[in-house]
């Protein structure tokens, strides 16, 4: 069984969506189309089922497939805040599949991303969705970054990362001919695809198996029914009552929460344990423009720095053919704020009085001031970007997309570097599985984690 309450990883991929009653498998698309949200199924007033998942992002719908693929006797339900599945973390992320390079070895973010990143691969192949596998460089400009550039390469093969090789100038010449760098690591299994294709079509294998997913659903509160339901037969089968914010209700045994951002609010609506705290960190990418997109052929990435909590600027194509630079790490003044200026009065207070944001802040000032200056200013994130393709010029870029990363904060201002499952106390603690912190790159190792997840939820529920 996965340790409850143990800190184990960092952001991405959890969103969440919604439209009031299901949607049907007679609506999924055919490979490459986009998904249509269709009325029918169980209308939420009526529903009940053995396991609801809140949260409708890719780790979420993973999950919820996993589950009903392993239990298929089992009533399923997913719960979606917004219209539509999967648009915050996951359809707002870079797209990369990451190989597993990074992550402290034996870690659970290094093992579930190097499986994960297999199974994404092959479960594309297998669902046609297009992807391409582009490769990166990890890349040292500068003399001193070359021994922290041999340690990851040691990292990345005790993490059984496929086929990375240390290269010299020339040989990154062959492979980024715009690209300057002393040494780089080849990391050819890194890829690219569309983690809200990916998230829609498993929606669609879940729906196919017999899944409900009611959207339009906004949880406002979890509590343990105080009677059944008027003309049940079931009595207090379902003994779980969720409400959203237009008073409907849904009943189920178990619960298994997927919900990113608000992962910490959804645990103390059910009585569980608040922390770790969601801090949101919007990160602002730049666009090149389309007549110098020849400068970059695959992922550049910036050698990491452990002083620093976050990557740095890097450069990304995307599936559409655009190449994103970035991103920034900015502090987001909403939990959905796409926007410089999206704010909410209460998510500022919660970031201030309840998580540990001042104690990071004290401990990276230079860092965060450092960041907010490459906000206002693209001529300071174009330095940066000059460091690797010194041909890049202020007029070659435009501003582009931005995404919040639900980042989860402990007491102490230390930024929880690996997954966090838990439960409660009680009885409806102990029908309920929180996923806490599903951290990037959680949407590479969703297939993963959601057989982690169904491991974790067979265990504890006793299905």
């Amino acid at each position: 069984m996965v340790p409850a309450l143990r800190y184990l990883g960092s952001v991405c991929g959890l969103a969440r969506g919604g439209f009031p009653g299901g949607f049907s498998a007679a609506c999924a698309p055919a490979p490459g189309k986009p998904w249509l949200l269709c009325q029918g199924g169980r209308r939420a007033s009526t529903s009940s089922f053995d396991v609801v998942i809140i949260g409708g992002g890719i780790v979420g719908l993973a999950s919820a497939r996993a589950l009903i693929l392993r239990h298929p006797a089992l009533s399923i339900g997913v719960l979606e805040k917004e219209k539509d599945l999967a648009i915050h973390q996951t359809g707002h992320n870079s797209g990369v599949i990451h190989s597993g390079i990074y992550y402290k070895p034996e870690s659970l973010k290094a093992k579930l991303c190097v499986e994960g990143a297999a199974l994404i691969y092959e479960y594309c192949n297998q669902k046609g969705i297009s992807y391409k596998q582009c490769g990166k460089l990890i890349v040292a400009v500068e003399q001193e970054e070359i021994p922290r550039l041999q340690a990851l390469y040691e990292r990345g093969l005790q993490n059984g990362v496929q086929d990375l090789r240390l290269i010299q100038q020339e040989d990154i010449k062959k492979k980024e001919p715009y690209c300057r760098g002393l040494m780089a690591i080849d990391c050819p299994y890194t890829g690219i695809v569309d983690y809200r294709q990916v998230a829609l079509s498993f929606a669609q294998d879940f729906q196919e198996a017999g899944g409900s997913v009611l959207t339009n659903f906004e949880v406002e509160d979890i509590e343990m029914a105080k009677e059944s339901p008027s003309r049940s037969k079931d009595g207090m089968k379902y003994p779980i009552v969720i409400r959203n914010t237009k008073g409907e209700e849904v009943r189920c045994q178990y619960v298994v929460t997927c919900a990113g951002l608000y992962s910490d609010r959804i645990s103390e609506l059910s009585g569980c344990n608040p922390n770790p705290r969601i801090v949101p960190f919007r990160g602002d990418y730049l666009l090149l423009k389309p007549e110098k997109r020849y400068l970059v052929k695959g992922n550049i990435y910036p050698v990491p720095d452990s002083r620093f909590p976050f990557l740095g600027v890097h450069f990304t194509p995307r599936m559409d053919g655009s190449i994103w630079l970035g991103p920034n790490a900015v502090l987001a003044f909403k939990r959905e704020g796409y926007r410089p200026f999206d704010f909410s009065a209460r998510d500022i207070m919660d970031i201030i009085i309840k998580s540990g944001l001042i104690k990071l802040v004290f401990q990276n000032f230079s860092y965060g001031v450092n960041e907010m200056y490459k906000a206002c200013f693209l001529s300071a994130t174009v330095k940066h970007l000059q460091k690797f393709i010194p041909e890049i010029t202020v007029s070659d870029i435009l501003r582009g997309p931005a995404g919040v990363r639900a980042q989860a904060l402990d007491r102490d201002g230390n930024l929880v570097e690996d997954f966090v499952f838990d439960g409660g106390v009680g009885v409806i603690g102990n029908r309920i599985l929180h996923v806490r912190n599903a951290p990037s790159p959680a949407a590479t190792s969703s297939l993963a984690i959601s057989g982690m997840i169904a491991d974790e939820v067979q265990q504890r529920f006793k299905l």
